[in-house]
């Protein structure tokens, strides 16, 4: 069901700003290294107000990346001032003695999404939407969603 009440969807459901990035280190020895500072940087990420939830995955060969989901931009700013990552970010991009690429993009919220069941603050119900969200050359409603 359409609604912009996520007060009972899980924390990566209530935030409004998402950080996707990923680095590309140059060997196993850098990411060991990367550990030191990563874990200090982690642990003070989850303290910090506005936090909300992240995930990190490996892509071969030495590439980690992370998705942090954060109560609003500010929130996600102020962490990337925080110094550990700092410390994290300045040993990455020194030359290519550590990581060979990297890349950063923060997303932000559309106010209203979709939730259903226990996640729905609106009630508990589970049912589908009557129209498909309007595409940007679309006018009104979007196309009835058709159950076959």
């Amino acid at each position: 069901m359409r609604t912009t009440d996520f007060s009972q969807a899980p924390p990566q459901g209530q935030a409004t700003a998402m950080f996707v990035g990923a680095t590309r280190y140059r060997s196993p020895l850098s990411i060991f290294t990367l550990s030191f500072t990563w874990f200090r940087m982690v642990r003070d990420m989850k303290r910090m107000r506005g936090y909300c939830w992240h995930k990190v995955y490996w892509e071969f060969p030495f590439t980690l990346g992370t998705m942090a989901f954060f109560t609003d931009r500010d929130a996600l700013l102020r962490f990337a001032r925080s110094r550990h990552h700092r410390k994290l970010m300045q040993w990455v991009t020194d030359g290519t003695k550590n990581a060979t690429a990297g890349y950063i993009r923060i997303y932000t919220a559309e106010p209203a999404g979709y939730s259903n069941g226990l996640w729905r603050a609106e009630g508990g119900e589970m049912a589908h939407i009557p129209t498909f969200t309007p595409l940007s050359g679309e006018v009104g409603d979007g196309p009835a969603v058709v159950r076959r």
